[in-house]
């Protein structure tokens, strides 16, 4: 936890976590006052205090003892990663995502992961569409060509289309075999995205 003496909210947060470590809800605790060291705000990005990191969750502002308990609670396994980043994208806290994947790249495997809900909002789908742009060229984001080829089976379009352009963003030519296979759907949309990805690896030929 990073706090603030003059921060009006931190005590009232500490004093809920200290209570969750005697209750055993966590194990451990590290509080940071900013004033003491200033740079580490810097280092993690942080505008405001208090901020929380349980897991790889980072809670910025107050959060009723509910809420903390609830991150908590979702932050034990993996089952709650697709609502912290559904909210987190939602809110437009892109940049705060994209410091966590370039700290912990793992966690892109729940951002593929969300990708397969038809039902996201579109300021989610905006976002992982900016999370994609910034790390599909990365050597490591090879290993999710395969979940985004299994994403072209979607029954959803739009969900296909997407892996469509990620896929075509890797750089990859192993996928190009995959966007050929998609030139055959049903939507309109998925067979010109595709296309468009065939085209940029023909142009990069040239």
């Amino acid at each position: 936890m990073l706090l603030g003496t003059a921060c009006p909210h931190c005590a009232g947060e500490l004093l809920v976590l200290s209570e969750f470590i005697k209750r055993g809800i966590i194990g451990s605790l590290q509080v940071v006052n900013l004033e003491q060291r200033p740079k580490l705000a810097e280092e993690l990005g942080v505008r405001g205090v208090p901020w929380v990191r349980i897991g790889w969750f980072e809670l910025e502002g107050l959060h009723t003892r509910a809420e903390l308990q609830h991150w908590v609670e979702q932050a034990t396994d993996d089952s709650g990663a697709g609502e912290y980043l559904s909210e987190a994208l939602g809110q437009g806290q892109v940049q705060k995502v994209l410091a966590t994947i370039r700290r912990q790249p793992e966690v892109m495997h729940h951002v593929i992961e969300l990708m397969a809900d038809a039902e996201a909002t579109i300021n989610v789908r905006l976002g992982i569409g900016v999370l994609m742009e910034a790390f599909a060229g990365a050597d490591w984001f090879q290993d999710y060509i395969e979940p985004l080829a299994h994403l072209c089976k979607h029954a959803d379009a739009r969900v296909r289309s997407d892996a469509c352009h990620y896929l075509a963003l890797t750089g990859n030519r192993d996928v190009i075999p995959i966007l050929q296979g998609m030139l055959g759907d049903d939507s309109k949309d998925v067979v010109d995205v595709a296309q468009d990805g065939l085209d940029a690896f023909a142009e990069g030929e040239s």
